[in-house]
């Protein structure tokens, strides 16, 4: 229920207080409710979160190795 409100939400994201922010978490959350899609969530989620870690970490290493 929260994520079709959410999903709503986003919807109208141009409304102040409401924001386009809302729609991508309202999908996630009504795909965390069906299993077979549960799983394809966790591994996108996964590899974003990998990907993401391992761009800091290079960054973080460009910016030790140029000081």
């Amino acid at each position: 229920m929260l994520g079709l409100l959410l999903m709503a939400g986003g919807l109208v994201g141009f409304l102040p207080i409401l924001g386009f922010w809302m729609f991508p978490l309202g999908v996630a959350l009504v795909i965390s409710d069906f299993p077979p899609l549960r799983r394809r969530l966790e591994v996108w989620l996964n590899e974003t979160r990998r990907r993401y870690h391992m761009d800091m970490l290079k960054s973080e290493r460009e910016h030790r190795d140029a000081a």
